[in-house]
């Protein structure tokens, strides 16, 4: 037995002729039957233009690419027309070549709540915030005894010690964290 559908006709798998759902998919779970949301972006940030905006400032890096990104800014969505400052004529021309691909970038991350449209400003764009310094690293402990005895056999004293220095820090990866020890009280 079959069904046409959309001017072909398809094969049925005995029991299914009932259920037009399983046309496509023979044998396949009620799980895998369920409708998605082709736009959930658009549901969750699209409401109010602030969260478009916000959703949009957050996607741009990933549109054009760090470098890029922080030599613009988003500034403005305004009826559909996403709006970012460049810091000169040269930056705005270049921008404007590669609008297509950047759009179906954002449409790519942000689906249904993507612009419809790129417009580049001309104008002062603020440095990024400098990342904070990263915490100073605490010295490997000294590799083990087992480790230096084999290291004795590098002839060269600067590969040696480079070796020495890399096994350590590979082994601290996997050394228990200091102060996790049994050093608390258990009342039973």
């Amino acid at each position: 037995m079959g069904v046409w559908q959309r001017g072909h006709f398809m094969a049925v798998a005995p029991g299914h002729e009932t259920d037009p759902r399983r046309e496509y998919n023979v044998g396949a779970s009620r799980a895998m039957d369920r409708t998605r949301d082709p736009d959930l972006a658009a549901r969750l940030f699209g409401a109010r233009p602030e969260h478009t905006l916000a959703l949009l400032r957050a996607a741009w890096p990933a549109a054009v690419g760090q470098k890029l990104a922080r030599r613009t800014e988003v500034v403005a969505l305004d009826r559909g027309v996403l709006r970012v400052k460049v810091p000169d004529a040269r930056w705005q021309r270049t921008l404007l070549k590669m609008r297509a691909d950047i759009l179906s970038r954002l449409r790519g991350v942000a689906a249904g709540a993507a612009p419809w449209g790129l417009g580049f400003v001309v104008g002062p764009v603020p440095e990024p915030p400098e990342p904070p310094p990263a915490p100073p690293k605490a010295p490997p402990a000294p590799a083990p005894p087992a480790v230096v005895a084999a290291a004795a056999a590098i002839p060269d004293p600067e590969v040696r010690a480079r070796f020495l220095a890399a096994a350590a820090e590979y082994l601290a990866r996997f050394a228990p964290a200091q102060g996790s020890g049994g050093s608390g009280s258990d009342t039973g």
